[in-house]
């Protein structure tokens, strides 16, 4: 078989993506620089983090179709799609929740199914369990041959992708900041990081099993534990696409000082936390902060009520 097409050349992103320097009195006050890594910027379609963790996914499927699994408000089933459309290939979305299947297409699953994506919606059982041999048997004989990439996208190949960020990054920065929904994004930075730099990330949904899978994805992407990272568990605020007022304040707040959209799912907590940090005197005078913006608000849009 012939190797497929490299996906840069195809989809054009925007690499390295900016990285720019913000003035806020809360960090300098404290000596610490705040900048924003704006992977929002990679491509329209298939933004920040989403891009660098299918890109080597997508190379690996050759033209197959690729199987994946999201809510109803998935960013990664949108980008998935997007990337089906833009390169010519197949996608199946296994969705969480069988009551939305009798019920009209939000704005988001409409979006996918719009880019061509078969759209198969289980109960939440059946979603719990979806990576056992179980359901994956069941998927595979509905679907046939397909390649099928994990809920949000996050495997090994999306951690070797996104060591690429790190890279970007080296020199640059001494602490580099992420939200976390699944894990990966942070396993690959912290892999791509430079000695004497360290990662940072922030989980959106509760629960204390990220650092277990960032480790296991780092062990399967690179053979062992890879750079330096931590997590600071503190900012969920609820659980995944969850928010109170205190933090749409805060990102209300920070669009108007800074001019930029704030995505409250992922990059406000992120922001919100690194604020906090920086006023609890986490990071010593003379540290330089990114964070990594890895969503627009219009990829997004917001779940009222979910169960994870």
């Amino acid at each position: 078989m012939t190797s497929p097409p490299r996906l840069d050349a195809r989809l054009r992103p925007r690499l390295p993506s900016p990285l720019r320097e913000v003035h806020d009195e809360r960090f300098a006050r404290h000596g610490v620089r705040l900048l924003l890594k704006r992977d929002d910027l990679i491509h329209p379609d298939l933004p920040g983090n989403k891009w660098r963790k299918l890109a080597l996914n997508l190379e690996a499927a050759a033209g197959r179709t690729v199987l994946t699994f999201g809510g109803a408000y998935s960013n990664h089933l949108r980008a998935t799609a997007a990337a089906g459309r833009l390169l010519g290939f197949p996608t199946v979305g296994v969705v969480r929740g069988d009551e939305l299947a009798h019920r009209p297409l939000n704005p988001s699953l409409a979006r996918c199914a719009a880019d061509g994506m078969r759209l198969h919606f289980v109960d939440r059982t059946t979603y719990r369990a979806k990576t056992t041999p179980e359901v994956l048997e069941g998927l595979l004989g509905r679907f046939g041959d397909v390649v099928v990439v994990p809920e949000g996208g996050s495997n090994a190949l999306a951690a070797q992708g996104c060591t690429a960020l790190g890279r970007e990054l080296a020199g640059e920065v001494d602490v580099a900041a992420v939200a976390c929904g699944t894990g990966g994004t942070l396993a690959g930075l912290a892999a791509g990081l430079a000695a004497g730099q360290r990662a940072l990330g922030v989980p959106v949904v509760g629960g204390g099993f990220l650092a277990g899978e960032v480790a296991r994805l780092q062990h399967e992407a690179f053979g062992s534990r890879a750079g330096d990272w931590t997590l600071e568990e503190r900012f969920t605020f609820g659980g995944y696409a969850r928010t109170t007022p205190e933090l749409d304040a805060f990102a209300a707040d920070f669009e108007e000082r800074h001019g930029l959209p704030v995505e409250r799912v992922y990059v406000a907590k992120l922001l919100f936390a690194l604020t906090a940090l920086a006023g609890e005197g986490a990071f010593a005078p003379g540290t330089r902060v990114a964070a990594v913006v890895t969503g627009a608000p219009d990829d997004a849009l917001q779940e009222s009520s979910v169960s994870r």
